[in-house]
């Protein structure tokens, strides 16, 4: 158990005071993010169930580590004054709902802002706080924002094939990093101004903003790309081969410099399909047919850390296409600590991703693991002023929730 007192300083971050009341990933990583930068971080779940992300062994110990947690009914009187005082405890709070939640229980951004005015309000959701009426209501998980957001009709292989969910929750991912960088850029400028923003971040909108030319091939050219799966659209020898270990490498045979040095390794030095020069080849023509058929050849002779080993001598871009099992053993992974321990209060010590991206003057780290239910309740409560009867009256009414032992 913790308060706000118990935060180390340390990290980019420092001081920074975040709200987070979102689920799951779209929005909760973002929070994360801070916390592990030195932000002083309290994640809100619900008292009607706890977070999904809990429901996932290990997810929730992942991603919410060196946050304070609070299991609190909100729009209850009493948890909606709990939530107006934090409000004005924070920098920036930050949410995942639909589209309008918090507006339907009368917590407008301009109510808020007059308990705060340099709040930094950021609303996470599938389809914006604005828009059709018909679509901002609607529900969204990561698949759906990537099915509305045109993401998964280009991922995949070719037709027959239907089309692929990127996974593990790759809208999400895209949609929280979209509401950390937002958020710190609101912040910077409410430094300036002294008014509070908010942001309006739509799960849909963050898919279609990173599809490079897709979009704009419709629009300039009125043609809708298809699916190609691992291949590049355009240029052969840049896909995954599969090598005679039955694992799998991906290699990018493009550029002048590549193109000279690798194809005497696949056999086609003074092929006439490859003169002299040659950056690239097509995929669907002659050259790129060969090419791709005399990489495959190469694969299915050799294994796989083989072929990497053969093609980066060459300077040819190549990389093993690695499970966390094979990362783990990397020795580049080992150089930069990728993987790191800590201890954590539902499992003891564990292992899992470090902190990232690195810092060398302010350091992120990892000082808590990720907390139980409800397990800050009193400490934070406490801080706001609330008695030990109070708290206890809470409880009872509901307000509050802990899991076994956080109470």
């Amino acid at each position: 158990m913790a308060s706000t007192k118990d935060v180390p300083q340390f990290g980019q971050l420092a001081g920074l005071k975040v709200l987070s009341t979102g689920t799951v990933v779209a929005q909760p990583f973002a929070a994360m993010l801070m916390a592990e930068a030195g932000a002083t971080v309290i994640h809100i779940e619900s008292t009607l169930a706890p977070d999904t992300c809990r429901a996932i062994k290990y997810a929730w110990n992942q991603e919410h580590r060196n946050e304070l947690t609070m299991a609190l009914n909100i729009p209850s009187p009493e948890g909606r004054e709990i939530f107006l005082k934090l409000i004005r405890w924070a920098d920036i709070w930050m949410e995942s709902s639909k589209g309008g939640t918090y507006q339907k229980w009368g917590l407008t951004d301009e109510y808020l802002w007059e308990h705060n005015p340099k709040l930094v309000i950021v609303h996470v959701s599938g389809f914006g706080q604005e828009g059709d009426p018909q679509y901002v209501s609607r529900a969204s998980y990561d698949a759906i924002g990537q099915a509305f957001g045109g993401y998964m009709f280009i991922n995949g292989m070719p037709e027959p094939n239907p089309p692929m969910r990127a996974v593990p929750y790759t809208c999400d991912y895209v949609t929280a990093l979209n509401a950390c960088w937002a958020a710190l850029a609101a912040y910077l400028n409410v430094q300036k101004t002294g008014k509070g923003e908010s942001v309006d971040i739509a799960q849909f909108e963050m898919m279609m903003k990173i599809q490079l030319h897709y979009p704009m091939t419709y629009f300039q050219d009125g043609v809708v790309l298809p699916r190609f799966g691992n291949a590049d659209p355009k240029f052969a020898g840049y896909s995954a081969y599969k090598c005679k270990d039955d694992n799998y490498v991906f290699i990018g045979f493009v550029g002048a410099g590549p193109m000279k040095r690798g194809l005497p390794i696949i056999g086609l030095a003074g092929d006439p399909d490859f003169p002299p020069g040659i950056q690239l080849a097509l995929r669907g023509t002659p050259a790129g047919d060969k090419l791709d058929a005399a990489i495959q050849k190469f694969c299915d002779e050799h294994t796989a850390e083989e072929v990497d080993k053969i093609f980066l001598e060459a300077e040819v871009p190549c990389s093993v296409i690695l499970n966390v099992a094979m990362a783990e053993k990397n020795p580049h992974y080992q150089a930069r600590h990728v993987f790191t321990e800590w201890e954590d209060p539902q499992y003891g010590k564990v292992k899992g991703v470090n902190t990232m991206p690195r810092f060398k003057r302010n350091p992120s780290k990892i000082w808590r693991g990720a907390p139980l239910y409800g397990m800050d309740n009193s400490d934070i409560l406490r801080e706001l002023g609330y008695t030990d009867e109070q708290i206890d009256q809470l409880y009872e009414k509901g307000v509050l929730r802990a899991g076994e032992g956080c109470h």
